[in-house]
């Protein structure tokens, strides 16, 4: 399906990214894969298997950015796949700090690596981010997350419209079981899986490979530009109240 074709996942080390990764270099496309420490990096490649690539790259670091896509030249597809604590809590819990932080851990790193990557990606090749479902539904203490993923998923359509025929789009996760919960204690994150399945059409939480297979399908699908794509088990479509630990909001 991608065989002969280049990807690089800006975050493609752990979670989510990882998944992409995987799902990418089993459809044939070499993989370029970098996070914050050379471990982390040369880990993840070593999973993902013998296409795959790693490489330590700060992503909100411009610079850093810059070289590393001088050194990966010509490429087909970009998937930024970025982590980031952002502001979560009531509204008016959050001062300016909490809220240039958030923008700070994700949204410019996400634009760094558009605006360095872009002029490197081939003219039928694609951008897909990994947003957040705080961005597409209303739950409470979800402001601060809410204004980053959405701010991400504004510029979708005129990125698509801009970069044509690049093709643009994004991933907004619903709750996914990755590492990123690994900070909770055990019992309370096995309780808000428990909280989340009972709530959503599917009956589950998703996993990692839910959203790499999401980000395959927008990948290779050349007649698919400007999207969002919810991967939220349904979470959209029902009405909840349990809190911003229901979804997956980072």
């Amino acid at each position: 399906m991608l065989d002969e074709q280049k990807a690089v996942i800006v975050g493609g080390t752990s979670g989510i990214g990882l998944a992409a990764a995987i799902e990418l270099c089993r459809a044939g496309a070499q993989v370029w894969v970098t996070g914050r420490t050379p471990d982390k990096a040369t880990a993840a490649a070593a999973m993902i298997g013998d296409r795959a690539t790693g490489h330590a790259v700060d992503a909100r670091d411009g610079a850093k950015l810059e070289a590393f896509f001088s050194r990966v030249g010509e490429f087909d597809h970009l998937i930024v796949a970025l982590g980031g604590g952002s502001a979560i809590g009531a509204f008016k819990d959050l001062d300016e700090m909490k809220m240039r932080a958030g923008f700070d851990n994700k949204f410019w790193p996400y634009l760094n690596a558009i605006r360095n990557g872009v002029d490197h990606i081939r003219g039928s090749g694609s951008v897909t981010l990994i947003t957040g479902a705080a961005g597409r539904r209303a739950l409470k203490g979800t402001s601060g997350l809410a204004a980053v993923n959405g701010a991400l998923q504004a510029i979708i359509g005129p990125l698509a419209l801009e970069f044509a025929p690049i093709r643009v789009n994004a991933v907004s996760p619903g709750l996914i079981a990755t590492p990123y919960w690994d900070r909770m204690p055990e019992d309370a994150r096995r309780a808000m899986y428990e909280r989340s399945a009972a709530s959503v059409p599917v009956g589950r939480v998703g996993a990692p490979s839910d959203i790499g297979q999401a980000v395959l399908f927008l990948v290779s699908n050349e007649f698919t530009t400007g999207a969002i794509l919810d991967c939220d088990g349904g979470a959209r479509l029902v009405t909840q109240e349990a809190g911003f630990m229901s979804t997956r909001l980072s």
